[in-house]
């Protein structure tokens, strides 16, 4: 049942999205199927005007809903969406909140918005009475290292987190997104959130990586100090001589049983060889390479080329592409072929810009020759990972 948006219905709660790799906006499970995320006018005018030939690299736009922010009398905080009456589709909504109730329990805050460390008592407590879901696990896992998630990601000599059964970078925007709403914006206040496909929910264990494609990573409608920060970050990185860098990975590990992460921060830092070996590495199980992966996965890549260079006028900028495919074996046919399942989905909208759209400052002619530049290089870089070069 779709809730309604009234202040007097009890809502669905949302639950941190436990594979988001990339970005700084928190993506939230809506349910099983279907995430969603803050809502910006121009990603969202994007998705109503979207060219047919997009539609299959782009995960499917659902409508839109409200968020509120909600603190019960012990100061925990939640997100709680109440879906508008006009979005319509047979939406799952999961009923399974152990993860929500220990989210916002490490979500306790101070004055400051703050999260404050758990007291073991109310750890046990909890880890006693609610049922252990995936979610849960993460986050019970989590509790018994540190409260301060953003602490979980990578420390000062670059080290990163590569132990856990999910990324923590979704749980980082998360922490980051409740304790904005929290200072600035008062509890009653409703978000607009966009609902979104949720692109890895057939997966058993997605491998993903999250590619920040183009030369140029600012809108034009950006500042001249946002406009120079991003010009920095792309000329130090591989976007400038490949017009892509890493935005973040998770790659399952056969031999372990567990995934490894890499996130924005070791993107950055690549040099071109080392973008290449990272490539390598997010198609490697830890035991073999999935050299069947890398023909499907240019094939697709070859398509969407095709499609943005028929694209007049659209620029894509600070747009990420995502790179999907099952950390699972490869599973037979009755006939003795090989499954290969893999999936190209470009994601995140807000600085793209084209002829008729809303606010644009600029118009372009012919296709995006950053993103094009950038499609290439990562084309033949899987080439030579196939030919072992």
């Amino acid at each position: 049942m779709v809730v309604q948006d009234s202040m007097d219905t009890p809502g669905v709660p949302l639950e941190p999205f436990l594979h988001q790799v990339g970005g700084h906006l928190s993506v939230l499970k809506y349910d099983e199927y279907t995430v969603c995320k803050p809502l910006i006018s121009q990603e969202q005018r994007f998705y109503e005007s979207l060219p047919l030939a997009m539609k299959r690299f782009t995960p499917q736009y659902k409508g839109t809903i409200t968020v509120h922010l909600r603190k019960d009398s012990r100061g925990h905080l939640s997100l709680v969406a109440n879906p508008l009456k006009e979005i319509r589709g047979p939406f799952q909504v999961s009923t399974e909140s152990a993860a929500v109730a220990i989210w916002q329990t490490l979500q306790q805050t101070t004055g400051s918005g703050g999260a404050l460390p758990l007291p073991q008592w109310q750890h046990t407590q909890l880890a006693h009475s609610l049922k252990e879901s995936p979610a849960t696990a993460l986050l019970m896992s989590e509790l018994h290292l540190k409260a301060q998630v953003p602490s979980l990601v990578e420390d000062v000599n670059g080290n990163q987190t590569e132990r856990r059964s999910f990324n923590p970078w979704g749980l980082h925007c998360h922490q980051a997104h409740l304790s904005r709403l929290c200072a600035e914006y008062p509890e009653n206040k409703r978000h607009r959130f966009l609902l979104l496909e949720n692109v890895v929910s057939q997966y058993k264990h997605p491998c993903i990586l999250d590619l920040k494609m183009g030369t140029r990573q600012h809108g034009d409608d950006a500042s001249e100090e946002k406009k120079a920060r991003h010009m920095r970050k792309c000329a130090r990185s591989t976007s400038a001589c490949l017009g892509v860098r890493i935005c973040g990975m998770q790659v399952y590990q056969t031999d372990k049983k567990h995934f490894l992460f890499k996130d924005k921060y070791y993107g950055r830092k690549l040099s071109v060889e080392g973008f290449r070996q990272a490539l390598y590495q997010f198609l490697h199980d830890g035991t073999r390479l999935r050299m069947e992966l890398l023909e499907p996965i240019q094939r697709q890549l070859r398509a969407l080329l095709s499609v943005i260079r028929s694209q007049s006028s659209y620029r894509f900028y600070s747009s990420s592409l995502l790179i999907i495919y099952d950390g699972q074996e490869t599973l037979q046919t009755p006939h003795g072929s090989n499954v290969v399942k893999v999936d190209i989905r470009m994601i995140d909208f807000a600085h793209t810009t084209y002829k008729g759209s809303w606010n644009e400052h600029t118009t372009y002619d012919g296709p995006d020759p950053g993103y094009i530049f950038g499609l290439e290089n990562l084309i033949q870089i899987l080439q030579d990972i196939q030919e072992g070069e």
